[in-house]
């Protein structure tokens, strides 16, 4: 099993995180994930069950266990996620205005404070 690769992308004013991770030989998969703020935006997931025979599959997954991770972060800063992080709601904060106070008068008024001392 090969290590994994993690990431923090400022796209938008908003850090991503991009991870990438291999299951190991027996499920041989490379899985690459998209989050913003701990929820999942995307994930990609490739086989490499070609090649776990291969007396070097440890380098050849980590190969492409890196193009993959790379190629996330490029379809993230070239736009490829825009639709998901509209719809997630987590694009670029908009801009705030101050709100008016709301004026609702209180149904039950209390008749008697209750002056008693804070024991310390």
């Amino acid at each position: 099993m090969v290590g994994g690769f993690n990431h923090n992308f400022r796209y938008r004013d908003q850090v991503f995180h991009v991870q990438t991770e291999d299951s190991g030989v027996k499920k041989a998969e490379i899985t690459s994930l998209l989050y913003h703020g701990g929820t999942i935006l995307a994930r990609q997931t490739s086989s490499y069950a070609d090649i776990v025979e291969q007396a070097d599959v440890l380098e050849e997954v980590e190969a492409r266990m890196k193009e993959q991770h790379k190629q996330m972060l490029r379809d993230l800063k070239n736009g490829g996620f825009d639709d998901r992080i509209n719809a997630m709601g987590c694009g670029a904060a908009e801009e705030v205005t101050e709100s008016q106070p709301i004026e609702q008068p209180i149904e039950q008024p209390i008749e008697q404070p209750i002056e008693q001392p804070i024991e310390q």
